[in-house]
């Protein structure tokens, strides 16, 4: 399936590698981004105009994030496009504010965003560090990309760590994440506050470091609605600063409408395979299905912080619990209407759930 709407017109960046020229061109329309599936119904920007910058010459060799900025800012100025990097790595003096009906997009993997060494000395538009922010932009793509925050050679232990993420999707309608590496974090990997129809997917979060940070959570959906976070590999254990996996958190406003799906993740040392934070907002219509849960320290749990609202409407089905000490899930609380089947769990802790109305548990089996 393929997402609807005109097809996208392009703006290339084309980076020079060794003489590390700037050029961004306008080329002919790209086709379409396929869609694995249908349940992603966030298609990211769709612009249709077609503009030609240039740039006569790299601003500065150690820091892009002007370059990039000044064409990020053109292309939503003239109605929207498609910024193309090539293969290389560019170094960000501060973090890029992407803009409404604008794409930023690499050629994959050896595409590489990283943090430069004066990064810290800018701060994102909510006090934090983020890499990348959409900061209210809507119809937003980020794909195709290593976003790299290079916290094991930045102290990134500054006021507002966790204000603002990695990757941050901020008060957004329509935001595309797709085919990103998150490498060498200090905050959350992939997070998405207050937004909505959002499709984050098959992406690739990784946390190596041990005894810098905490709380490095991979992807964490806080107060928003109506999107997917499916087919990513998530994998917060390759160091010992990893927490949770998958978030659902509710801060300001709930959390509901968003379905997790084919993922393959594993929680963090200090944290679950997958978490639902509940504070004084509840978390409702939740879909967690066909997951592979591995090597976490839990699997699917319900915590509280600063509140205790009600979990509802929540279906966990068809997922895999492997190598899970603790519970593989453990929801307590405000309950209605949970409906636990059809999973398969292997060397794995007891599941753990309280009574509550209309709750539905079968056909879960263990299964090595």
């Amino acid at each position: 399936m393929k997402s609807a709407g005109p097809k996208v017109a392009v703006l290339v960046l084309a980076l020079a590698a060794a003489g590390l020229g700037v050029a961004v061109v306008a080329a002919n329309p790209g086709a379409e981004t396929p869609v694995a599936t249908d349940y992603c119904r966030a298609p990211g920007s769709q612009a249709t105009q077609v503009k030609e910058f240039t740039t006569q010459q790299y601003l500065d060799p150690e820091d892009t994030s002007k370059s990039l900025q000044q064409l990020i800012d053109s292309a939503s100025k003239d109605g929207g496009g498609i910024v193309q990097l090539p293969a290389g790595t560019f170094t960000l003096g501060r973090p890029l504010v992407l803009k409404s009906n604008v794409a930023l997009k690499g050629t994959g993997a050896a595409t590489v965003l990283k943090a430069g060494p004066e990064f810290l000395e800018t701060k994102g538009p909510f006090g934090g560090h983020p890499l990348i922010t959409t900061n209210g932009a809507q119809n937003v793509t980020i794909s195709h990309l290593t976003a790299d925050q290079s916290g094991e050679e930045l102290d990134g232990n500054t006021p507002g760590r966790l204000t603002e993420y990695l990757i941050d999707v901020r008060h957004t309608t329509n935001a595309l994440v797709e085919d990103v590496r998150t490498r060498n974090p200090f905050t959350y990997s992939i997070a998405v506050v207050a937004s909505s129809n959002f499709c984050i997917r098959n992406n690739d979060t990784l946390v190596t470091s041990s005894g810098k940070y905490d709380q490095l959570d991979g992807i964490h959906i806080t107060d928003s609605h109506g999107g997917i976070v499916e087919g990513n590999t998530v994998d917060q254990r390759q160091g010992d600063d990893g927490d949770d996996g998958l978030v659902a958190q509710t801060i300001g406003a709930p959390v509901y409408d968003v379905t997790y799906k084919n993922n393959k993740v594993r929680g963090g040392s200090h944290g679950s395979a997958m978490q639902l934070a509940v504070g004084k907002h509840e978390i409702r219509n939740i879909s967690v299905e066909a997951n592979r849960f591995w090597g976490s320290p839990n699997g699917v749990k319900i915590g509280y912080y600063d509140g205790n609202a009600a979990v509802h409407d929540i279906v966990v089905k068809n997922n895999s619990v492997t190598d899970t000490p603790g519970p593989w899930l453990d929801f307590q609380g405000d309950l209605k209407n949970i409906t636990v089947t059809d999973n398969v769990v292997c060397q794995s802790g007891a599941m753990k759930l309280g009574e509550a109305p209309g709750n539905v548990v079968s056909n879960n089996r263990e299964g090595c």
